[in-house]
């Protein structure tokens, strides 16, 4: 059964005339009688009832109908859809982004784009790197801007800029009104740290591994809010990036004397996969806004 055949039957059924319907659908009425009568053959029933010129559905062919107006109506929405989706000055970018990244830069980068291209919509998600990265690789989104990460060579990352990440600790801690310290300074402090697997909780590892230290972890969180209300609670200290979210009375930062303690900001899309002309767009308009800068 071809694609064709189900457009000709729909046409036939809704005004019940060879002749008109072959002049509707623009072929001639002989060809247009041989893919009725193979569309009755491969589904082994008759769909009309022939009376001399005239035709008629029967019982099978109204049935027929009611499913082939859905399919055909399903195909035709999908396409106006997809070409809306391709439509340069329209169109639907699906982007992932961190938490952190939600406060002020997404919503700058989204509006200042929009000014452009107010036709464009987006669909937006909020994770961790670890969670965005699995959906860019799904296809659930499109473009993602998150932490760098190296273990799946199908993802192409581009540097945007870095953030210098801070010790956070509690009102009443002793580090709290320093400007600066030593991470061998919280060697015995309870730490509040993010899941395995998470960026934040890879940069917090391997800054602690590079000092020699490792201080008991006392929870482990999906995102950064949690973590630093957490710190204000006085249940420990943690690094994290700061953004003015996270401006509590209760929170203290303190820099870190080390030159790495800071975290990599840049998008991700991946190698292989097709991006719509708005996706494309938005990629090229947010890498053009960060590097050239």
């Amino acid at each position: 059964m071809e694609w064709q055949q189900l457009e000709y039957f729909e046409a036939t059924a809704r005004l019940q005339h060879m002749t008109l319907a072959a002049q509707t659908l623009n072929i001639t009425q002989p060809a247009l009688s041989r893919s009725i009568a193979r569309l009755e053959t491969e589904l082994g029933i008759p769909l009309f009832e022939r009376e001399g010129r005239s035709i008629r559905l029967n019982r099978y062919g109204q049935l027929f109908l009611s499913h082939v107006e859905h399919i055909l109506e399903e195909f035709r929405m999908a396409k106006r859809e997809i070409d809306d989706l391709l439509n340069p000055s329209q169109g639907e970018v699906s982007l992932g982004f961190l938490h952190t990244l939600g406060i002020h830069h997404i919503p700058d980068l989204i509006g200042k784009f929009r000014r452009a291209h107010p036709h464009t919509r987006f669909q937006l998600h909020q994770s961790s790197t670890h969670r965005l990265l699995e959906q860019l690789v799904s296809g659930e989104i499109d473009l993602c801007m998150a932490s760098p990460r190296d273990a799946d060579l199908r993802i192409r990352w581009a540097r945007l800029w870095s953030e210098e990440l801070f010790l956070a600790v509690p009102a009443g801690h002793r580090l709290a009104g320093s400007s600066q310290a030593e991470l061998c300074e919280i060697a015995q402090e309870p730490l509040i740290s993010f899941k395995e697997g998470y960026g934040l909780r890879i940069i917090t590892d391997n800054l602690l591994q590079e000092s020699g230290i490792a201080p008991p972890i006392v929870f482990e969180g999906e995102d950064v809010d949690t973590v630093a209300g957490l710190v204000a609670a006085g249940l420990g200290v943690a690094i994290l990036p700061k953004y003015s979210g996270l401006d509590q009375e209760e929170l203290f930062w303190v820099s870190v004397e080390n030159q790495s303690c800071r975290r990599e900001i840049g998008i991700a899309w991946m190698e292989d996969r097709f991006l719509s002309p708005a996706a494309e767009r938005f990629r090229q308009f947010v890498l053009d806004f960060y590097l050239k800068e």
